[in-house]
């Protein structure tokens, strides 16, 4: 069976930081038993940034966001990025894209509407947090 090798989008992966007991905390749990979760230096930098924002210390100190991406930095397969992408309606998006292909993804995670109208792309799942939960409990030869 295909390992999967998974990429999480940044909003998800705030998300599931924040609210513990989140779709998206049980999604990214999930994608840790049950793949390898992909990431870039792009991407990581910018959960850097957004989880430095002052606005997160009402949810959560700064000591568990530092934590928080200290294990993920641990818990995941930096991939250098081989191939440029730009077909997201937001440029932003072409870098979890650009991950994806560039680290032989299964799977994007993602809540955000304009990657999710791409699915499939290029054989890649694009798929929501309760999408991929379901996939795992599901048939494994279903394919949304």
């Amino acid at each position: 069976m295909k390992t999967n090798r998974i990429v999480i989008d940044t909003n998800v992966i705030v998300s599931a930081l924040i609210f513990s007991k989140s779709t998206t905390m049980q999604a990214l749990r999930e994608a840790k038993q049950n793949g390898v979760i992909l990431i870039s230096v792009e991407i990581l930098s910018e959960l850097i940034d957004v989880l430095s924002r002052p606005k997160f210390d009402r949810y959560l100190s700064r000591e568990i966001r530092e934590d928080f991406l200290a294990s993920l930095a641990r818990e995941t397969e930096l991939i250098t990025i081989n191939e440029t992408i730009d077909i997201c309606r937001d440029p932003k998006d072409n870098k979890f894209l650009e991950l994806a292909i560039s680290g032989n993804a299964t799977h994007i995670i993602t809540g955000d509407k304009d990657l999710l109208e791409l699915h499939p792309f290029r054989d890649i799942l694009i798929v929501t947090p309760s999408q991929f939960l379901d996939s795992l409990s599901s048939d494994p030869h279903q394919r949304f």
